[in-house]
Protein backbone atom coordinates (compact mmCIF):
# COMPACT_ATOMS: atom_id res chain seq x y z
CA UNK A 1 0.00 0.00 0.00
CA UNK A 2 1.39 3.16 -0.46
CA UNK A 3 1.77 5.42 2.00
CA UNK A 4 0.58 8.64 1.19
CA UNK A 5 -1.24 9.90 -2.27
CA UNK A 6 0.02 13.53 -2.80
CA UNK A 7 -2.80 15.82 -2.94
CA UNK A 8 -1.78 18.93 -6.26
CA UNK A 9 1.18 17.48 -6.75
CA UNK A 10 2.30 18.94 -10.01
CA UNK A 11 0.21 22.01 -9.35
CA UNK A 12 1.94 22.54 -5.96
CA UNK A 13 5.29 22.00 -6.92
CA UNK A 14 4.57 24.13 -10.45
CA UNK A 15 4.35 27.07 -8.16
CA UNK A 16 7.22 26.33 -5.82
CA UNK A 17 10.21 25.65 -7.89
CA UNK A 18 10.73 28.56 -9.96
CA UNK A 19 14.90 28.07 -9.55
CA UNK A 20 16.40 24.83 -9.69
CA UNK A 21 19.56 25.54 -7.86
CA UNK A 22 17.31 26.56 -5.07
CA UNK A 23 16.90 25.66 -1.46
CA UNK A 24 13.65 24.56 -1.02
CA UNK A 25 11.67 23.14 1.94
CA UNK A 26 9.12 20.31 2.37
CA UNK A 27 7.37 20.99 5.71
CA UNK A 28 5.35 18.11 5.60
CA UNK A 29 7.33 15.11 4.00
CA UNK A 30 4.75 12.15 5.24
CA UNK A 31 5.45 9.40 2.47
CA UNK A 32 7.81 11.77 -0.05
CA UNK A 33 5.66 12.40 -2.75
CA UNK A 34 5.65 16.39 -2.85
CA UNK A 35 10.02 15.63 -2.19
CA UNK A 36 10.31 13.33 -4.93
CA UNK A 37 8.44 15.50 -7.45
CA UNK A 38 10.53 18.60 -6.13
CA UNK A 39 14.12 16.76 -6.56
CA UNK A 40 12.92 16.08 -10.17
CA UNK A 41 12.97 19.76 -10.64
CA UNK A 42 16.30 20.35 -9.30
CA UNK A 43 19.62 20.47 -10.69
CA UNK A 44 22.47 19.24 -8.79
CA UNK A 45 23.07 22.52 -6.94
CA UNK A 46 19.79 22.66 -5.70
CA UNK A 47 18.93 21.45 -1.91
CA UNK A 48 15.96 20.26 -0.34
CA UNK A 49 15.27 19.95 3.58
CA UNK A 50 12.02 18.05 4.47
CA UNK A 51 10.51 18.21 8.10
CA UNK A 52 8.38 15.10 9.61
CA UNK A 53 7.37 14.77 13.35
CA UNK A 54 6.59 11.25 12.85
CA UNK A 55 8.93 8.53 13.34
CA UNK A 56 7.29 6.56 10.63
CA UNK A 57 8.07 8.79 7.82
CA UNK A 58 11.84 8.01 8.27
CA UNK A 59 11.39 4.63 6.85
CA UNK A 60 10.56 6.82 3.63
CA UNK A 61 13.59 9.00 3.11
CA UNK A 62 14.95 9.20 -0.30
CA UNK A 63 18.86 8.72 -0.93
CA UNK A 64 20.13 11.85 -2.94
CA UNK A 65 22.96 14.01 -1.75
CA UNK A 66 20.69 16.75 -2.38
CA UNK A 67 18.07 16.00 0.18
CA UNK A 68 17.91 16.27 4.46
CA UNK A 69 14.87 14.45 6.58
CA UNK A 70 14.87 16.36 9.37
CA UNK A 71 13.08 14.60 12.12
CA UNK A 72 10.51 17.52 13.93
CA UNK A 73 7.82 19.27 13.99
CA UNK A 74 7.88 22.34 11.51
CA UNK A 75 7.35 24.57 13.81
CA UNK A 76 10.90 24.38 14.39
CA UNK A 77 11.84 25.08 10.63
CA UNK A 78 13.98 28.30 11.72
CA UNK A 79 16.42 26.74 14.38
CA UNK A 80 16.54 23.27 12.50
CA UNK A 81 17.78 24.96 9.09
CA UNK A 82 20.28 27.33 11.42
CA UNK A 83 21.72 23.93 12.42
CA UNK A 84 22.18 23.39 8.50
CA UNK A 85 24.21 26.49 8.37
CA UNK A 86 20.42 28.07 5.85
CA UNK A 87 19.04 31.19 6.83
CA UNK A 88 17.58 31.83 3.50
CA UNK A 89 15.59 29.95 1.39
CA UNK A 90 13.59 30.10 -2.10
CA UNK A 91 10.29 28.41 -1.77
CA UNK A 92 8.41 26.54 1.42
CA UNK A 93 5.52 23.74 1.11
CA UNK A 94 3.68 22.40 3.16
CA UNK A 95 0.78 19.62 2.67
CA UNK A 96 -1.25 19.85 6.37
CA UNK A 97 -3.49 17.41 7.58
CA UNK A 98 -2.98 13.64 8.74
CA UNK A 99 -1.44 12.47 5.91
CA UNK A 100 -2.97 8.63 4.23
CA UNK A 101 -0.65 6.48 6.11
CA UNK A 102 -1.96 7.99 9.70
CA UNK A 103 -5.47 7.29 8.89
CA UNK A 104 -5.30 4.33 7.75
CA UNK A 105 -2.93 2.97 10.40
CA UNK A 106 -6.04 1.51 13.13
CA UNK A 107 -3.18 1.60 15.69
CA UNK A 108 -2.76 5.52 15.75
CA UNK A 109 -6.32 6.18 16.57
CA UNK A 110 -7.15 9.16 13.92
CA UNK A 111 -9.78 7.33 11.68
CA UNK A 112 -13.20 7.56 12.26
CA UNK A 113 -14.13 4.27 10.99
CA UNK A 114 -11.87 1.40 12.54
CA UNK A 115 -11.34 0.80 16.11
CA UNK A 116 -7.69 1.94 18.00
CA UNK A 117 -6.20 3.57 20.77
CA UNK A 118 -7.45 6.88 21.38
CA UNK A 119 -4.30 8.18 20.45
CA UNK A 120 -3.95 10.96 17.84
CA UNK A 121 -0.42 11.77 18.44
CA UNK A 122 1.44 12.93 15.54
CA UNK A 123 4.74 12.14 17.66
CA UNK A 124 4.58 9.18 19.39
CA UNK A 125 6.70 10.01 21.62
CA UNK A 126 4.75 13.14 23.18
CA UNK A 127 3.17 12.29 26.02
CA UNK A 128 -0.28 13.88 25.26
CA UNK A 129 -3.26 12.02 23.55
CA UNK A 130 -6.68 11.75 22.95
CA UNK A 131 -7.09 9.30 25.94
CA UNK A 132 -5.41 11.85 28.28
CA UNK A 133 -8.18 14.92 27.01
CA UNK A 134 -11.19 13.00 26.63
CA UNK A 135 -10.40 11.48 30.07
CA UNK A 136 -9.27 14.26 32.12
CA UNK A 137 -10.10 17.24 30.92
CA UNK A 138 -13.06 19.62 32.71
CA UNK A 139 -16.08 20.00 31.02
CA UNK A 140 -15.71 23.60 30.01
CA UNK A 141 -12.09 22.83 28.19
CA UNK A 142 -13.87 20.22 26.38
CA UNK A 143 -16.93 21.82 25.14
CA UNK A 144 -14.06 25.03 23.74
CA UNK A 145 -12.46 22.17 21.79
CA UNK A 146 -15.14 20.93 20.40
CA UNK A 147 -16.52 24.07 19.30
CA UNK A 148 -13.70 26.11 18.19
CA UNK A 149 -11.53 22.82 16.66
CA UNK A 150 -14.37 21.04 15.77
CA UNK A 151 -17.28 23.78 15.06
CA UNK A 152 -19.72 21.93 16.99
CA UNK A 153 -22.89 23.50 17.60
CA UNK A 154 -23.73 21.52 20.64
CA UNK A 155 -20.71 21.41 21.65
CA UNK A 156 -21.71 21.56 25.85
CA UNK A 157 -23.99 18.58 25.50
CA UNK A 158 -21.55 16.81 23.97
CA UNK A 159 -18.91 17.43 26.65
CA UNK A 160 -21.64 16.64 29.26
CA UNK A 161 -21.82 13.37 27.82
CA UNK A 162 -18.32 12.55 28.38
CA UNK A 163 -18.04 13.74 31.60
CA UNK A 164 -20.34 11.90 32.92
CA UNK A 165 -19.48 8.68 30.86
CA UNK A 166 -16.26 8.26 32.15
CA UNK A 167 -17.22 8.04 36.16
CA UNK A 168 -18.54 4.77 35.01
CA UNK A 169 -15.49 3.70 32.80
CA UNK A 170 -12.43 5.16 31.41
CA UNK A 171 -13.17 5.79 27.55
CA UNK A 172 -10.13 3.96 26.06
CA UNK A 173 -10.72 3.50 22.47
CA UNK A 174 -12.08 5.03 19.15
CA UNK A 175 -15.06 3.32 19.44
CA UNK A 176 -15.68 4.03 22.98
CA UNK A 177 -16.13 7.37 22.29
CA UNK A 178 -18.32 6.12 18.75
CA UNK A 179 -20.51 4.79 21.52
CA UNK A 180 -21.30 7.51 23.22
CA UNK A 181 -22.87 9.62 20.40
CA UNK A 182 -24.96 6.14 19.22
CA UNK A 183 -27.94 8.67 19.09
CA UNK A 184 -26.49 11.17 16.76
CA UNK A 185 -28.65 10.12 13.07
CA UNK A 186 -26.84 7.65 10.47
CA UNK A 187 -26.78 9.83 8.01
CA UNK A 188 -25.07 12.73 9.61
CA UNK A 189 -22.93 10.33 11.39
CA UNK A 190 -19.83 10.65 9.45
CA UNK A 191 -19.44 14.54 9.36
CA UNK A 192 -20.15 14.78 12.91
CA UNK A 193 -17.33 12.18 14.18
CA UNK A 194 -15.22 13.73 11.47
CA UNK A 195 -15.75 17.37 13.53
CA UNK A 196 -15.10 15.68 16.79
CA UNK A 197 -12.11 13.75 15.81
CA UNK A 198 -10.78 16.72 14.13
CA UNK A 199 -10.98 18.72 17.22
CA UNK A 200 -9.10 16.66 19.73
CA UNK A 201 -6.82 15.81 16.75
CA UNK A 202 -6.01 19.57 16.32
CA UNK A 203 -5.59 19.73 20.71
CA UNK A 204 -3.26 16.79 20.44
CA UNK A 205 -1.00 17.92 18.00
CA UNK A 206 -1.59 21.77 18.78
CA UNK A 207 -1.76 21.95 15.05
CA UNK A 208 -2.91 25.54 15.23
CA UNK A 209 -0.09 26.95 17.00
CA UNK A 210 2.05 25.43 14.74
CA UNK A 211 1.19 26.31 11.74
CA UNK A 212 1.07 29.80 12.99
CA UNK A 213 4.25 29.63 14.29
CA UNK A 214 6.09 27.35 10.76
CA UNK A 215 4.02 30.40 8.68
CA UNK A 216 5.74 33.43 10.80
CA UNK A 217 9.23 32.05 10.39
CA UNK A 218 8.70 31.13 7.05
CA UNK A 219 8.57 34.84 5.86
CA UNK A 220 11.72 35.41 7.99
CA UNK A 221 13.64 32.56 6.16
CA UNK A 222 12.47 33.28 2.86
CA UNK A 223 13.91 35.18 0.04
CA UNK A 224 12.74 38.04 -1.44
CA UNK A 225 10.54 36.58 -4.26
CA UNK A 226 10.74 33.19 -2.28
CA UNK A 227 7.43 31.21 -2.56
CA UNK A 228 5.25 30.13 0.27
CA UNK A 229 2.76 26.94 -1.20
CA UNK A 230 0.27 25.38 1.48
CA UNK A 231 -2.25 23.10 1.25
CA UNK A 232 -5.00 23.27 3.69
CA UNK A 233 -7.97 21.27 4.42
CA UNK A 234 -10.42 22.35 7.06
CA UNK A 235 -11.82 25.93 7.21
CA UNK A 236 -9.93 26.65 10.49
CA UNK A 237 -6.52 26.13 8.90
CA UNK A 238 -7.49 27.26 5.51
CA UNK A 239 -8.31 30.39 7.44
CA UNK A 240 -5.04 30.92 9.20
CA UNK A 241 -2.98 30.59 5.72
CA UNK A 242 -5.09 33.44 3.71
CA UNK A 243 -5.26 36.13 6.27
CA UNK A 244 -1.01 35.64 6.78
CA UNK A 245 -0.56 35.35 3.31
CA UNK A 246 -2.92 38.34 2.60
CA UNK A 247 -1.70 40.62 5.11
CA UNK A 248 1.00 39.06 7.51
CA UNK A 249 -1.78 38.84 10.24
CA UNK A 250 -3.82 36.11 11.58
CA UNK A 251 -6.83 38.31 13.62
CA UNK A 252 -7.64 41.59 12.92
CA UNK A 253 -6.80 44.56 10.49
CA UNK A 254 -3.21 45.77 9.27
CA UNK A 255 -2.28 49.32 9.62
CA UNK A 256 -3.02 51.41 6.74
CA UNK A 257 -1.44 54.50 5.62
CA UNK A 258 -3.75 57.93 4.66
CA UNK A 259 -4.34 56.37 1.22
CA UNK A 260 -5.67 53.09 2.97
CA UNK A 261 -3.00 51.22 1.51
CA UNK A 262 -1.11 48.70 4.24
CA UNK A 263 2.47 47.07 3.61
CA UNK A 264 2.36 43.60 2.29
CA UNK A 265 4.43 40.70 3.04
CA UNK A 266 3.43 38.62 0.62
CA UNK A 267 1.95 39.17 -3.39
CA UNK A 268 -0.95 36.71 -4.34
CA UNK A 269 -0.44 33.92 -7.16
CA UNK A 270 -3.92 33.40 -8.03
CA UNK A 271 -7.04 35.52 -6.05
CA UNK A 272 -8.76 32.71 -5.18
CA UNK A 273 -7.42 28.93 -3.82
CA UNK A 274 -6.70 26.65 -6.15
CA UNK A 275 -8.90 23.21 -6.26
CA UNK A 276 -8.17 19.71 -7.28
CA UNK A 277 -10.10 18.57 -10.05
CA UNK A 278 -13.08 16.11 -10.00
CA UNK A 279 -10.84 13.93 -12.00
CA UNK A 280 -8.74 13.66 -9.04
CA UNK A 281 -10.86 13.81 -6.24
CA UNK A 282 -12.33 10.36 -7.92
CA UNK A 283 -8.87 9.20 -7.74
CA UNK A 284 -8.08 10.63 -4.12
CA UNK A 285 -11.18 11.10 -2.23
CA UNK A 286 -9.08 13.22 0.71
CA UNK A 287 -8.35 15.68 -2.25
CA UNK A 288 -12.19 16.56 -1.58
CA UNK A 289 -11.73 19.38 0.63
CA UNK A 290 -7.95 20.72 -0.11
CA UNK A 291 -7.23 24.66 -1.19
CA UNK A 292 -3.67 25.47 -2.18
CA UNK A 293 -2.59 28.97 -1.87
CA UNK A 294 0.60 30.65 -2.81
CA UNK A 295 2.30 33.66 -1.61
CA UNK A 296 4.93 35.40 -3.28
CA UNK A 297 7.46 37.15 -0.42
CA UNK A 298 7.55 41.11 -1.16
Amino acid sequence: MEYHVPVLLHQSVDDLVVNPEGIYVDCTFGGGGHSREILKRLSDKGRLFAFDQDVDALENTIEDARFTLVNQNFRHLENALMMYGVSQVDGILADLGVSSHQFDASSRGFSTRSTGPLDMRMNALQSLDAKTIVNTYEEEHLANLFFHYGELRDARKLARIIVHARKEKAIESTQDLKDLFAFIPAHKQNKFFAQVFQALRIEVNQELEALKEMLQQSYRVLKSEGRLVVISYHSLEDRLVKRFIKNGMFEGQPERDIYGNYKKSFELLRSKAFVPSPEEVEVNSRARSAKLRTGIKV
